[in-house]
């Protein structure tokens, strides 16, 4: 266990120097452990080592450790894809729901936040390579989308997420993190009404220091931190 610590230390080096590299603070780049098939007494000694937000990829596994750990020491992010039918139980565990990538999945969620009173904050996932085995909206159609969402009431969109091809070389996927980049700046252009674009949610244990450079401000990293899955 003290393997994390040591860990997570040592990312958060990383990231401070990838941001400086490239003139941006440090503590604009939030750091999301990602814990799933990881136990419950990983996740607190994560917590007792420092971190504070932590990625889910699959609802039951969440609920099943948020129901015991709780939310008052940590901020819970879902970051897997997310049916429908299962956008109520989102809602009512997760802070950030990053993996919006339809219509029907946005105003399921907005039916779900009004219901419990809340705000709900979502990411819009674009499938930024078109390969057919990720989820996520196409780059082209990202805009249409959220003309389709801006005008949902219990939810407040936040930011991009994607997920780009695993690269042996992190410079390889520079190019997808600034395509991103790129369609968040034409997105902010256009100055939506409930549309904040704070955050874009890109970058893994692999290729993190890229991304931050490209403008990630929340890096999902697992691998770096825990070890390799089960």
């Amino acid at each position: 266990m003290p393997a994390i610590k040591k860990n997570l230390e040592k990312i958060n080096g990383l990231i401070a120097d990838a941001a400086l590299s490239c003139g941006r603070k440090p503590e604009d780049i939030l750091l999301i452990a990602v814990t799933k098939k990881k136990n419950i007494e990983t996740v607190m000694e994560a917590i007792r080592s420092g971190a504070k937000h932590f990625g889910e990829n699959y609802i039951q596994e969440a609920v099943d450790k948020i129901d015991i750990i709780g939310k008052e020491k940590a901020c819970w992010h879902f970051i897997g894809h997310l049916q429908s039918n299962k956008a109520g139980i989102a809602v009512k565990y997760f802070e950030y729901i990053h993996t919006v990538d339809s219509f029907k999945l946005a105003k399921e969620i907005d039916r779900q936040a009004k219901a419990i009173h809340k705000i709900q904050k979502i990411l819009l996932q674009v499938n930024i390579s078109n390969e057919k085995t990720k989820s996520g909206t196409d780059a082209e159609m990202a805009m249409e989308l959220i003309r389709q969402i801006n005008g949902f009431e219990n939810i407040a969109l936040q930011g991009l997420m994607c997920i780009p091809p695993y690269f042996e070389d992190p410079e390889d996927a520079r190019s997808f993190f600034r395509a991103l980049l790129q369609i968040r700046e034409g997105i902010m252009a256009h100055h939506f009404s409930n549309v904040a674009m704070n955050h874009l949610s890109m970058g893994m244990s692999n290729d993190f220091r890229v991304a931050i450079e490209e403008g990630a401000t929340m890096v999902r990293i697992g691998t770096s931190i825990f070890g390799e899955r089960n």
